[in-house]
């Protein structure tokens, strides 16, 4: 009869927790910016397209390229730092789910008992005892249900960061790859023109032999074939730095991946990458939620709104039921027998009533911190659009740079050739073909730089739209 009072009294209990309700702010998103005002901001088109990214590194079509994003994909160390963290949240969420589901431990004991013989009344107690121990608290006011909605923010915002991880890491690999391919570039070129001026320093030093030309003409074309000789080393050092920044970044010591980038047809940097800038408009006005960062903050966020949640349960009773279920005997022997069977359910109420505050000051805390959230991911969702319109602009301006440094380029180099071959002649002085030469280096560096820094603000602008991952997450 005990024992069916018992099991009454748990299913009244188990009933009311599933009827349970769960305390606390459900989670609503922040309106930190509206989606007008999103649009206008970046000049977006009104067309809701989005569902493929407008680039993808890919799009360089350089092979060596894919494969050093593919090789760091495999081996960097800060990914796989991402990595252990998303396993990290995936075990909190596993664990925090666990906390829900009653517990059960199997357990077997021998009790021996010798009372002290001063104590008046003499009992000695040896008994077995064998069978399993099951415990479950209830979860009626949701607390154990918003700690597992916490686990599962921190799990989500790990995947967000993770993503966010991988297109750091493929930007920054692609930014160093460009910088060093643009270092070859004007390296190669710094060659070729010493090559020119030493050409030019041999014609003025048969003038000079002749009697053609004076000594501080010899002397400024001997300064001009040392000057550019000068740069040659600074070069090369800087692109054994940039080298060795792509090994780092793909998890390699210096020099692992030299064979690799010396592997290269060709350098993709010695011409621009045209990329029609209207079509880069074309994207979904939530663009800025859809970037993983900004995912990760919002998890944080909502993670919080959930420990708010947690908090507030603590303030309300707490229900559990304690159960033994086994066998019980005085004798080893008549242990495992039916008579010795037994089983027994424990209903229990526990409710706070002084604590000093703590439990309401828990409340308070996390409020605060949500608020802290608040504000951060307020700010993400403004960083994330202040790199998109940077992106987008800097794209433009550079295009129409770039346009400019290659017309400067090849009017000087065709003015250039004009001035040696009228100094060959004897047409000019030579302080003419110096001025020229210096003014087409300058055009020249100038015009790859300017190639380099389209594609630094191509993989800028993917950076800024979280890359091609965002294409692939459908925000709520």
């Amino acid at each position: 009869m005990k024992w069916g009072i018992n099991l009454i009294l748990l299913s009244g209990i188990v009933g009311l927790g599933i009827a349970a309700c769960m305390v606390g702010p459900d989670y609503v998103r922040p309106t930190v910016v509206s989606d007008q005002a999103v649009r206008n901001a970046l000049s977006l088109h009104s067309e809701q397209s989005g569902n493929t990214a407008p680039f993808t590194l890919l799009d360089f079509n350089d092979p060596v390229l894919n494969d050093l994003i593919a090789l760091a994909e495999r081996n960097s160390p800060t990914l796989k730092q991402a990595v252990a963290r998303l396993k990290q949240a995936r075990a909190t969420l596993r664990m925090t789910t666990a906390a829900e589901a009653p517990e059960l431990d199997a357990g077997a004991k021998y009790n021996a008992l010798r009372e002290s013989r001063n104590m008046g009344l003499m009992t000695d107690d040896d008994y077995y005892q064998v069978g399993l121990d099951a415990s479950w608290e209830l979860d009626v006011f949701g607390g154990n249900r918003r700690r597992t909605e916490a686990a599962e923010a921190g799990w989500i915002g790990a995947q967000a960061a993770l993503a966010d991880v991988r297109v750091s890491l493929a930007a920054e690999v692609a930014l160093s790859y460009i910088r060093l391919r643009t270092t070859e570039e004007l390296l190669q070129r710094a060659k070729e023109n010493l090559a020119i001026q030493k050409g030019i320093a041999q014609l003025t030093q048969d003038k000079y032999d002749t009697g053609l030309t004076d000594a501080i003409s010899l002397k400024q074309a001997r300064y001009a074939v040392e000057n550019t000789r000068a740069t040659i080393p600074q070069l090369q050092a800087e692109a054994t730095v940039q080298r060795n920044a792509l090994a780092l970044l793909t998890g390699q010591l210096p020099g692992m991946v030299d064979d690799l980038l010396a592997s290269a047809h060709n350098n993709l940097v010695n011409q621009p990458f045209r990329y029609p800038l209207n079509t880069l408009y074309d994207l979904p006005v939530d663009i800025i939620r859809r970037r993983p960062d900004v995912r990760a903050a919002e998890e944080s966020l909502i993670a919080q709104n959930a420990l708010i949640g947690a908090a507030v349960a603590d303030l309300y009773p707490k229900i559990s039921v304690t159960g033994f279920l086994g066998f019980e005997s005085l004798k080893g022997s008549d242990l495992i027998t039916g008579k010795s069977f037994m089983a027994n359910a424990v209903p229990q109420v526990s409710l706070p009533i002084f604590h000093f505050g703590a439990l309401k000051n828990n409340v308070e805390l996390q409020k605060q911190k949500k608020e802290e959230q608040v504000a951060a991911y307020e700010q993400a969702v403004l960083q994330a659009a202040g790199d998109i319109r940077n992106a987008l602009v800097n794209l433009e301006n550079e295009q129409k740079r770039n346009r400019s440094a290659r017309a400067a380029y090849r009017n000087m180099t065709e003015a250039a050739e004009l001035t040696r071959n009228r100094y060959q002649n004897g047409l000019i002085e030579y302080t003419d073909v110096l001025n020229a030469e210096e003014r087409r280096l300058s055009a020249q560096e100038q015009m790859i730089q300017s190639n380099g820094q389209q594609y630094q603000n191509i993989i800028s602008f993917y950076k800024a739209i979280g890359g091609d991952t965002v294409f692939n997450h459908h925000a709520e």
